[in-house]
């Protein structure tokens, strides 16, 4: 136990994770039985046997257009931002970047809409040595496409086998480079126009989660936009950030600075057509869809009474569960966020998201331990799926 306490403090010193005991247990024991290592085990930092274990404890799984409403608004940012700074590259940072999958998805997007890379540059970082290198060689199986709704596979990728490899023409945007967030000076890099930082402050304790914000904070441009988790966005709102809009779910910008601008083009007038005949109920998943672009669009109260809708029909949908529970904490009402989400997990014990909200929530009112426990049962969540989809 000692000498597993002790490379936890290592392992949390080198990543900033609040990792658990169990979890470094688990790791070390896999390590010394893919190494043939003994009771003398004690990697240290630097070492390719504790990048190894460091892989071992964070979880960088991602794909391909991961939450493309996110992507969405990414690309109308930097479209907008070189129409009021022609001529100035933007500049964005995607940390952390896991195997690529996110900063790849947004210069596939890039170059699909004609913007170069000479007009808009990726910065993208991982603790993982492991996740770089995988980043690097830009070779991904069938799984990291289970997002990918645009043709981004069949315009950019080549096949090799079971693998698809990525073009050149989308790695000319990105730069990758083994970091955590707090290696990541504003000092030397400068700061960034837009700031990928999904699903990081969730594996942090209060403390650390202040210090990610302040570093964000610095990392990002006083009039730049964050995109943010969704279970980290309250945080992240708590520690200096604020919705760009009142109903913006995911994409923060500093407190007190004006919002970015991200308009969408004006809409065209609608053609004038006869009245249409009264439509049949919506089915239950095209429910949850049409809750899921409302809250994606910030129509949060639209969102929370197409759950309710869909749930007095279906009560026992996990998704609509965890996505009512995400609208009253936008909204500002914790405690009916943290009863749809227990509802949620009740539903699916597996749940990632709303175990990882229910975190947080548990922590900002001082229970530590639920809040610890929730992260590590949604820390094993992510390794299985890791795992199954390997």
């Amino acid at each position: 136990m000692h000498l597993t306490m002790r490379l936890t403090m290592r392992l949390r010193a080198a990543t900033s994770l609040d990792l658990g005991v169990a979890t470094v247990e688990r790791a070390v024991r896999e390590r010394m039985r893919s190494s043939g290592a003994g009771i003398d085990y004690d990697p240290q930092p630097g070492t390719p046997e504790f990048d190894a274990l460091v892989d071992l404890v964070v979880v960088p799984e991602s794909w391909i257009l991961r939450d493309p409403a996110v992507f969405a608004t990414a690309l109308r940012f930097v479209q907008a931002r070189l129409l009021t700074r022609p001529g100035q590259q933007v500049r964005v940072l995607s940390l952390p970047c896991a195997g690529g999958e996110e900063p790849y998805s947004l210069a596939m997007l890039l170059a699909r809409a004609g913007v170069g890379p000479e007009h808009c540059r990726i910065d993208a970082f991982d603790v993982s040595h492991a996740a770089i290198a995988r980043a690097r060689a830009g070779r991904y199986t069938r799984n990291a496409f289970r997002g990918d709704d645009q043709g981004l596979r069949a315009r950019f990728f080549t096949e090799d086998g079971d693998d698809h490899v990525l073009g050149a023409e989308p790695r000319a945007y990105v730069a990758f480079a083994q970091a955590n967030l707090f290696d990541v000076d504003p000092a030397v890099t400068g700061t960034y126009d837009l700031v990928f930082c999904r699903n990081l402050l969730i594996y942090f304790d209060l403390a650390t989660q202040q210090q990610a914000a302040a570093r964000l904070a610095a990392l990002l441009a006083d009039d730049g936009l964050l995109l943010a988790g969704y279970a980290e966005a309250p945080a992240l709102c708590r520690h200096g950030f604020a919705p760009r809009t009142p109903h913006d779910t995911f994409a923060l910008r500093k407190h007190g600075r004006g919002a970015a601008d991200v308009r969408r083009p004006p809409a065209r007038p609608a053609a004038q057509v006869p009245p249409a005949a009264p439509a049949a109920p919506a089915p239950p998943r095209d429910l949850l869809a049409e809750a899921k672009a409302h809250a994606d669009a910030g129509r949060l109260a639209e969102a929370q009474e197409t759950c309710r809708a869909l749930l007095a029909v279906h009560a026992d949908d996990a998704e609509a569960w965890f996505l009512l529970g995400l609208t009253a904490e936008c909204a500002g009402r914790p405690r009916e966020a943290e009863d749809a989400w227990r509802r949620c997990v009740y539903l699916d014990p597996e749940h990632y998201e709303a175990l990882c909200a229910l975190a947080l929530l548990a922590e900002q009112r001082g229970d530590l331990a639920l809040g610890a426990g929730l992260r590590e049962r949604a820390a094993r969540v992510h390794a299985r799926r890791g795992r199954q989809h390997a």
